[in-house]
């Protein structure tokens, strides 16, 4: 019995690696198959935290990651931010447990680019920064993490021999997972630095490292499974089929 049940939370984390992926548009997580190796093992929320500052995460890091994460995923009015599922310290562990030493150094240097830019759009740093600031910051790094994404992605498909992606596919736009409501009131966002010579050696851009550990930690954290998703511990009869209305969330995998 305890063999099938790791089995099906084996299946659950692979399966949610997958699903965020997609959401992200299908690139393969950086830190590949350490991560899913690492969210296999697991940890218990508890050490989290600890675990993370035993890395040298500081806390005044995991609530700067916490600001980031909140401000990609916010509280609603029908489910809390990502901020109150502790995904600081999630995204903090995970650096830490599946990432080599160049991907940690890319990630604290994001770090320090997120609060540099902060501080030259708005006079303050990130965290001290209003969520219209934040969201302008962070909307400006999201279109220059896809030029770079989708620069090597063109980069890769070239060298592979293969046709391009059609200009549609590859235009930048804005991050769904940026909070909408929050756009509205925006001011306009910085301009982002242009990105050139992007080849299929060109790292994957901090801020896409930083927006799939926050994904991948909020919907795989229990709020995110029981808030922001539909959860049902003990599914019922087995129906193939549900009527679904556009609009209305997800179901969580059961755990």
């Amino acid at each position: 019995m305890s063999t099938e049940t790791e089995d099906i939370g084996l299946i659950n984390r692979r399966e949610a690696i997958r699903r965020v992926s997609a959401l992200l548009g299908g690139v393969a997580f950086v830190g590949g198959t350490s991560l899913l190796a690492a969210c296999e093992k697991g940890a218990p929320a508890t050490d989290t935290a600890k675990a993370a500052t035993a890395a040298k995460f500081s806390a005044e890091d995991i609530a700067f990651l916490d600001e980031i994460a909140d401000t990609i995923l916010p509280t609603t009015a029908k489910s809390p931010g990502a901020k109150a599922a502790k995904t600081g310290a999630f995204m903090a562990l995970m650096v830490t447990d599946t990432y080599g030493p160049a991907e940690q150094k890319r990630f604290r240097d994001g770090m320090q680019a997120v609060d540099d830019a902060s501080k030259k759009a708005n006079k303050v740093g990130f965290v001290q920064a209003t969520p219209e600031q934040r969201i302008a910051i962070l909307t400006s790094l999201d279109l220059e993490a896809k030029r770079v994404m989708d620069g090597k992605e063109a980069a890769d498909r070239k060298k592979k021999g293969l046709a391009p992606l059609p200009p549609a596919e590859t235009a930048p736009s804005g991050d769904k997972f940026l909070p909408d409501q929050r756009k509205e009131n925006a001011p306009g966002a910085p301009d982002a630095n242009p990105t050139t010579a992007i080849s299929t050696d060109t790292p994957t851009h901090y801020f896409r490292m930083m927006k799939e550990l926050a994904c991948l930690g909020y919907f795989t954290s229990e709020i995110g499974y029981t808030k922001a998703m539909r959860y049902v511990e003990s599914p019922g009869k087995f129906e193939p089929c549900i009527p679904y209305t556009k609009g209305e969330v997800a179901w969580a995998p059961h755990a």
